[in-house]
């Protein structure tokens, strides 16, 4: 009798090691169809382990103002694709880029606000924050909200702050991103300090300076030209974003809230949007 169990018990052992094995060569399947594919990968879909699906990748929020609609078209002729080669940027690559921009205080009633409504209608790739006023100075609350928007709307690896006077390589993007896939908690910019400057006639004038220490220098964040988080962030800023503490600029009041976690900063040369980099993803324009 122990001889029958003990055999039994080995034969199920084995069962199981071959369908951790078959699992393990699905998986390799698929991440080789994936790279195949270039950069959209594919996933299981909740509820049915058969058929997989897209997936997206990356969200990527162009931040923008009232009486920018120049550089607004100068992305849209260069980088942003239109129309419907909009969806199809979603559909074959998994990546979705909007403007996002805010509403005046008249909310919606004011010639900005119809001419941004009129805009949207003829391009639709418009995130709308409605309940935050635009303004210059509140730049890192408009970006907070973006992030809890784009969490909460979209389900992608990856969400991405970039200014409308900023070049993106879209290809070479995505291709970067792939490469960290493996990475749940991970904040991807041209990492900086940089100085903090206490006197308010200062162009960069910190009203929070004396939080810095003597010396007066940051901590390490991304460069706010473009930089770009994951989707266990985004979430984290979207619970969060009635709590968390803004500075006088976007970089650093991001870089402020992922200080204290446990993330990976990847400082990334190819995002260094001012400087001319080997295989640059974006550029200062």
């Amino acid at each position: 009798m122990q001889k029958a169990g003990f055999t039994s018990l080995k034969s199920l052992i084995g069962k199981l090691v071959r369908d951790q094995q078959k699992k393990l060569s699905t998986l390799e399947m698929q991440l080789a169809a994936a790279r195949h594919e270039g950069f959209a990968g594919k996933y299981l879909s909740e509820g049915n382990g058969t058929h997989p699906r897209k997936k997206l990748l990356a969200v990527i929020g162009i931040i923008t103002e009232f009486g920018r609609k120049n550089n607004r078209d100068a992305i849209r002729k260069s980088w942003l694709p239109t129309g419907s080669a909009l969806q199809k940027l979603k559909e074959d690559k998994g990546i979705i880029v909007r403007f996002v921009i805010g509403r005046s205080a008249n909310q919606g009633d004011s010639q900005e606000d119809k001419a941004i409504d009129n805009e949207n209608r003829q391009t639709n790739d418009f995130i709308i924050l409605n309940d935050h006023v635009e303004e210059s100075e509140v730049l890192p609350k408009k970006t907070k909200l973006f992030f809890g928007h784009a969490a909460d709307t979209w389900d992608a690896e990856f969400y991405a702050k970039v200014n409308d006077d900023v070049y993106v390589n879209i290809n070479a993007l995505g291709a970067m991103l792939s490469t960290h896939w493996d990475k749940p908690r991970v904040y991807i910019g041209c990492m900086k300090s940089g100085e903090v400057f206490s006197e308010p006639s200062h162009k960069w004038y910190e009203p929070e300076w004396w939080k810095f220490g003597d010396k007066k220098s940051y901590f390490r964040h991304a460069s706010g030209e473009m930089f770009v988080i994951s989707r266990a962030l985004a979430q984290f800023i979207s619970i969060n974003k009635s709590i968390l503490r803004t500075y006088a600029h976007d970089d650093v009041s991001v870089g402020s809230w992922l200080i204290g976690l446990d993330v990976k900063h990847v400082d990334e040369e190819k995002l260094c949007c001012s400087s001319q980099s080997s295989g640059a993803i974006c550029a200062a324009v």
